[in-house]
């Protein structure tokens, strides 16, 4: 039990941040969970973690081991939980990531009936579009919208995404309506850093376009207000613009050229054998929720060169949507699909 005690420790230290975080939420005095650490790694035989004055980091051999240690913590959690009878309950803290638009549109507005459901329950809601260290960030999962690369994470799909492009009426009465591919050249186009490029697929298949236009910012909301102010020619997706498309606020532009279907809204949290109950019903909430066809697409079918959620099956990934999805290598690469 000892040996477990220092690992409880470690886990603590990662995730509080600091030693004196952690004692405190252990009834421990810094200087016996310093103590602690040293023996554990002297006992392993390498360093976990890097001390300085101020912060307090992961080695790459601390990394992987942290990895390990919360999914034994995990599953020793769960198996109390079953003993107990209390493995289908959700209990506790759930720390989620999420993209801050998306966040604010399609997660905060459903938490009060999650939290009805689950009241045993609190939601620690983390907006940002940084990407978020999952493991090393204390999180139980985290929302991405992208086209998932690699990774040692685990992902379930919870919905597919459409990336049109599009402007206010205001702008194509004193623009005009590009036609080509070539056509954008000559018109403003509104993105936001790091997308430098828009890979849209067409006719004639994948093409790549740098857009160029009179603004410069990092954030996807700044975009979002230019296009509806008519500044220019925006590539968003629908979760973002739907109702605008649907009242006319916005039109569609070249709708027969899109961004990658292969785009969705995933779940993704550290691999591990037994997923908390926490973790899992919030993921069940969302799948259910978002689903093949989402809320936010009803409606433009008939705006949509082959209709809202009619990439159903062409979409999903294998196993499903109701499958998680195992990605080995490296961590997954912030690709934040407004």
């Amino acid at each position: 039990m000892s040996n477990f005690m220092d690992m409880e420790i470690f886990a603590r230290v990662v995730t509080a941040g600091s030693m004196s975080a952690a004692g405190r939420e252990m009834g421990l005095s810094p200087a016996v969970v310093s103590k602690r650490l040293r023996r554990l790694e002297d006992r392993l035989g390498t360093r976990l973690l890097q001390r300085t004055t101020r912060q307090i980091s992961l080695t790459e051999a601390g990394h992987g081991f942290y990895e390990r240690v919360i999914a034994i913590l995990a599953s020793i959690e769960e198996a109390e939980a079953f003993v107990s009878r209390r493995s289908a309950l959700a209990r506790g803290t759930l720390k989620v990531s999420a993209p801050t638009s998306f966040g604010r549109l399609h997660i905060a507005p459903h938490l009060g009936p999650f939290l009805v459901q689950n009241p045993d329950l609190a939601i620690h809601l983390d907006l940002s579009d940084d990407f978020v260290d999952i493991v090393g960030g204390g999180f139980d999962l985290a929302i991405r919208i992208a086209e998932l690369s690699d990774s040692s994470l685990v992902a379930r799909r919870l919905a597919p995404i459409h990336r049109v492009l599009c402007a206010a009426p205001s702008y194509l009465e004193r623009h005009g309506t590009p036609r080509t591919i070539a056509d954008l050249a000559n018109h403003a186009c509104l993105t936001a850093a790091p997308q430098d490029h828009w890979r849209l697929e067409g006719p004639e298949g994948i093409v790549m376009v740098k857009p160029v236009g009179p603004i410069q910012t990092n954030s996807s909301e700044v975009v979002r207000e230019s296009v509806l102010a008519g500044l220019g020619i925006a590539l968003r997706s629908t979760w973002d613009v739907g109702p605008d498309l649907s009242a006319g606020r916005l039109r569609l532009v070249m709708p027969h050229y899109r961004a990658s279907r292969h785009v969705g809204v995933h779940a993704v949290y550290p691999s591990r054998r037994f997923l908390p109950a926490k973790v899992r019903v919030f993921i069940d909430f969302l799948a259910q929720l978002y689903g093949p066809s989402p809320y936010w697409d009803q409606g433009l079918a008939l705006l949509l060169p082959n209709g809202a959620g009619g990439e159903t099956a062409a979409t999903e990934r294998p196993g499903g949507p109701e499958e998680p999805i195992r990605l080995v290598g490296q961590p997954v690469a912030s690709l934040v699909a407004n």
